[in-house]
């Protein structure tokens, strides 16, 4: 079982480093439904991988000065997210505490993240039909980074699919630029939010040397990604990322009735 644990950790970021989602929407809700671990486990362990992988993409596109990121504003988005990823783990201890079983959580996490998928989908087919803005004021930058990283700390999956929406819509982002800023907000929020898990004492117990071979694979899949990413178009990008909406759909399904 740890090999597939290993195995989805290193596809997950792969794909997360091609379309810009980090993976962790991917490693999340396929790691709950094996079961194996709780669900504030997961999502720490989740969230690490994200991080390393996030970190590795970033830092290698600005060493290669291949980056396209918008730094004026992405890094309000980034400073948005970081401070709604730290509210986000506040909601996700509030919901855990209304439930006796606390694994019951899942349950909500699931069926969250299966609405805001569908949407996210729902505006792919038709993202050519939308008028889009390009919103630049730092404030509003920043409040649109707090939603996303409130979003993504409840979840517990760094940041995923809504990214990308929100970078289309409100600022009118070719796929694969999208991509890029979306893994530099995604390296925003999860660092605060990792930290502040850390330096608050509440990291969860969990099997170090198969978290040590996640966290690699995390880091050898954001480099198989990038290569990948350079190689094909933004449609085929928006195909790969479309394809897996349904699949992460269908597994927030299984995952929803499991919990319950």
């Amino acid at each position: 079982m740890e090999i597939v644990f290993i195995l989805v950790s290193f596809l997950a970021s792969v794909i997360g480093a091609i379309c810009g989602i980090g993976g962790g929407v991917i490693i999340k809700p396929v790691l709950d439904a094996f079961g194996l671990y709780s669900v504030s486990t997961i999502s720490f362990m989740s969230g690490c991988i994200v991080l390393s992988m996030t970190t590795y993409s970033v830092v290698k596109s600005k060493l290669a000065k291949d980056s396209v990121i918008e730094k004026g504003v992405s890094t309000w988005l980034g400073i948005g997210a970081a401070a709604g990823g730290l509210l986000g783990k506040q909601l996700f201890d509030m919901v855990k505490a209304l439930f006796e079983n606390s694994d019951t959580v899942g349950a909500v996490q699931a069926i969250a993240l299966f609405v805001i998928t569908l949407g996210t989908a729902i505006y792919t087919v038709n993202k050519e039909k939308m008028h889009t803005l390009r919103v630049k004021n730092p404030v509003g930058c920043v409040l649109i980074g707090l939603a996303l990283g409130v979003m993504s700390s409840f979840l517990g999956i760094g940041g995923g699919p809504i990214n990308l929406v929100v970078l289309y819509y409100f600022f009118s982002m070719e796929t694969k630029v999208a991509a890029q800023n979306s893994l530099y907000i995604i390296l925003f929020s999860q660092l605060v939010s990792t930290v502040f898990t850390v330096v608050s004492g509440r990291v969860p117990e969990f099997p170090v040397v198969l978290f040590l071979c996640m966290v690699c694979c995390g880091i050898l899949g954001g480099a198989a990604g990038r290569k990948i990413n350079k190689k094909i178009d933004s449609n085929t990008v928006s195909k790969l990322f479309l394809g897996l909406m349904v699949v992460i759909m269908g597994i927030c399904i299984w995952n929803f009735i499991r919990f319950l």
